[in-house]
């Protein structure tokens, strides 16, 4: 039950004493910057009358010359992923892709989604159908600007080599907590699909990157200060229906401990508390000691967090992709920055030496603003 204490302390804590904000790192000079790397996770319920995030997330590419690759952190499609052809919900989901991949076609840029939970067709039993088709919608309208990868409901690693400087991995990580079918021996054409071959493939990856700067990028992360990581807000303490519909506000004070306490201890195989979430953690932790990768990238949690330490060299989540589609930040062991806002991370990449990491949350205009920012090695 230390889990949920530690849900409770957390709120209490994160309340009384704000996390300082570090002293922002200098800006790169535009003409040293040779790739930006846009990382934003769970955009796909973007407004239909046109979406904040996505419009800031716009305009700051056009504001870099560097090279613009842009990385969707799962979560692509809300709330099933993408439903066959005719189905309910099919338009709509259409659509929500539809918006993500424009802003990459609109600005030149290059793109890749990486799978998520809600991809899965909200991890029932036709996820593994329901990624496939997401690969294929997003090739016919990205024009091959973007992708889907992994693809076919393969667990990765995807390996992407970016100019001289980028290595980027892209893992689907719904792979490891998927309760229905997925591509396993011998019923897959995976090149890994178990987890020691997944393990293996991964710490091939990082150790073989010839000195280039290395992202992961996945959708579920590894260390985590939101709900997924037993945090929860006391208003999810004092309302817990609101899990269930946004509008019941309706006060159970001490009951409503049941349900985030319950998260907390794992009953959820999407939260990092639950036995298949730890062996997920687990093994990739095992892979990143080879080569702890710069920076691990990951959305699932409706907020904003970096975190030094722990598998990777520097963590980021980056879940707010729709505007106000967000949720509690608690400062953890290692955090640098924490907050219940909606937004996006820039890694801008130089031809020598050290990458810095920018955090931009955006207003319900869609202006954009640089919160917080870092070196990372």
């Amino acid at each position: 039950m230390w889990w949920g204490a530690v849900s409770v302390a957390g709120a209490l804590g994160c309340a009384a004493n704000p996390l300082a904000q570090p002293e922002p790192v200098p800006a790169l000079a535009p003409e040293t910057v040779v790739t930006s790397v846009y990382l934003i996770g769970d955009a796909g319920d973007p407004d239909s009358t046109g979406e904040p995030v996505l419009d800031a997330l716009r305009q700051d590419i056009g504001s870099h010359g560097s090279e613009p690759v842009v990385v969707f952190l799962g979560d692509n499609a809300y709330p099933r992923g993408l439903p066959a052809p005719g189905g309910p919900g099919r338009r709509a989901a259409e659509f929500n892709l539809a918006a993500q991949a424009r802003v990459i076609t609109s600005t030149g840029s290059r793109g890749f989604f990486v799978p998520g939970n809600h991809d899965w067709a909200k991890h029932g039993d036709d996820g593994w159908d329901a990624i496939r088709r997401q690969a294929r919608f997003i090739d016919s309208v990205a024009a091959g600007a973007a992708s889907l990868e992994p693809r076919d409901g393969c667990p990765g690693p995807v390996v992407v080599d970016i100019g001289p400087r980028l290595r980027l991995i892209l893992l689907d990580t719904q792979w490891w907590l998927h309760p229905g079918p997925r591509p396993e021996h011998p019923n897959s054409s995976c090149a890994s699909d178990s987890d020691k071959e997944v393990t293996d493939s991964l710490r091939s990856a990082l150790t073989s990157s010839s000195g280039r700067m290395v992202v992961v990028a996945q959708h579920h992360p590894l260390m985590s200060g939101g709900v997924h990581g037993g945090y929860f807000g006391l208003v999810d303490h004092i309302f817990p229906l609101r899990a269930i519909k946004s509008s019941l506000w309706i006060p159970l004070p001490l009951l409503g401990s049941l349900y985030p306490t319950a998260r907390a201890e794992g009953i959820s195989s999407q939260d990092l508390g639950s036995r298949a979430y730890r062996h997920m953690i687990r093994s990739l932790g095992a892979a990143f000691r080879a080569a702890p990768p710069s920076l691990n990238a990951a959305g699932h949690e409706h907020n904003l967090q970096v975190i030094e330490g722990g598998p990777a060299r520097l963590h980021l989540v980056s879940g707010t992709g729709i505007y106000d589609h967000s949720g509690p930040a608690v400062a953890i062991r290692g955090t640098l920055f924490a907050r219940r806002a909606s937004g996006f991370a820039r890694l801008d990449i130089p031809r020598a030496g050290r990458a810095r990491l920018a955090v931009i949350t955006v207003d319900q205009m869609g202006r954009g603003q640089e919160v917080f920012s870092t070196w990372v090695e």
